[in-house]
């Protein structure tokens, strides 16, 4: 069964927000043979959560809808058939073998597990590429033109234009990268983008895994 499932553990509003937890968390995501626990996974995406948080609203359309997606995951972990859900390999094994996902049309299964994990790997993606960017960023670096490319090459083209114009309108509000440095809770400038280069890797593979999990079972698309 999946920890901290109550609804305070999920809007996680006051816990602050640890680089180094996430780094931890996605590092503990992998099993042996590659597996993704999904506790480790909806973990992780807890901590991004915070990282959202702590910027205030500017990322509340995303980081909302993480929360919805999170407490859905616990609620199939906490389910009957949990332990199908165990790992993100196992649930998608599950979910397809017994019909649960809708394929072509959303209509009886709107919360499975596979069309609700894809929304997190999508904005995973995002995430991936805005850290990466801040670690390889200089001094004088722009955070909104940084936020806006990752936005761009990833979950932007899942959007509606509406949705597209306000995200990259919030953008431009960002705080200096400075201020996202602090965020962290590491220390030093070159503290945090140590740790961003330990983290990263660890965040890119599990993206990798479930990305060819999901092409594999032609899960990418799911409406």
């Amino acid at each position: 069964m999946m920890a901290d499932s109550d609804s305070d553990s999920d809007s996680v509003p006051e816990e602050k927000f640890s680089l180094k937890e996430v780094l931890i968390t996605f590092q503990s995501c992998l099993t042996d043979n590659q597996e993704i626990l999904t506790d480790s996974y909806v973990n992780g995406w807890r901590g991004l959560v915070r990282f959202m948080n702590s910027l205030g609203s500017i990322f509340s359309f995303i980081s909302k809808d993480a929360v919805n997606k999170i407490q859905i995951m616990v609620t199939h972990r906490n389910g009957e058939n949990g332990d199908k859900y165990e790992t993100l390999q196992s649930m998608v094994k599950y979910e397809l073998d017994n019909n649960l996902v809708d394929l072509q049309r959303r209509a009886e299964h709107p919360e499975s597990g596979c069309r609700t994990l894809l929304r997190l790997h999508r904005a995973l993606r995002w995430l991936e590429l805005f850290l990466e960017k801040l670690r390889t960023s200089t001094e004088d670096s722009k955070t909104s033109v940084m936020c806006t490319d990752a936005y761009n090459d990833s979950l932007a083209q899942h959007h509606a234009w509406i949705i597209r114009k306000a995200a990259t309108m919030a953008f431009c509000a960002l705080p200096g990268r400075a201020a996202f440095f602090q965020t962290m809770n590491v220390g030093s400038t070159e503290q945090v983008v140590a740790m961003l280069g330990e983290a990263m890797p660890f965040i890119s593979k599990v993206y990798e895994i479930t990305e060819e999990l999901y092409k594999q079972h032609n899960l990418l698309e799911l409406p």
